[in-house]
């Protein structure tokens, strides 16, 4: 079973109300049995809604407290994001994932990239990081 970005598979659940439907994705599945999942959603943030990133660090510090997700407005929702990422590792766990195709640089998928406010830097999404805990094999898109 493979887990991937539902915004990858032209759900309409990113920050803006869109998705990025990846064609060649799509067509690489075909034949392959799939959970889509938007963490941002599952932890209980509306679509469309404001942008968010990770302070400082990245999934790992978040997770480990040391670091906040912050939405353009000014809200924390470094709780909605945590939550996100625990449902999805339920997830993980019922359907006994062992790879993820991730939307790459978001603040809860991203995989070895994401934005800090307008910079690219180095880390993970806060999702992203739990599943690497679980050695859940991601690739990002």
């Amino acid at each position: 079973m493979i887990l991937v970005s539902a915004c990858l598979l032209g759900i309409n659940c990113r920050f803006d109300g869109q998705s990025r439907t990846n064609e060649a994705l799509l067509s690489s599945l075909k034949g392959a049995y799939y959970i889509p999942v938007c963490p941002e959603q599952l932890g209980g943030l509306p679509t469309p809604r404001s942008r968010a990133w990770i302070t400082a660090g990245d999934g790992d510090d978040v997770l480990a407290g040391r670091a906040s997700v912050i939405n353009e407005a000014g809200g924390d929702v470094t709780a909605q994001f945590i939550k996100g990422a625990l449902e999805t590792e339920k997830l993980v766990a019922l359907f006994n994932v062992k790879k993820a195709y991730l939307k790459g640089k978001s603040p809860s998928c991203g995989v070895g990239k994401i934005y800090h406010g307008k910079d690219l830097v180095t880390g993970n999404g806060v999702c992203a990081a739990l599943l690497l805990r679980k050695n859940v094999e991601l690739v990002s898109v």
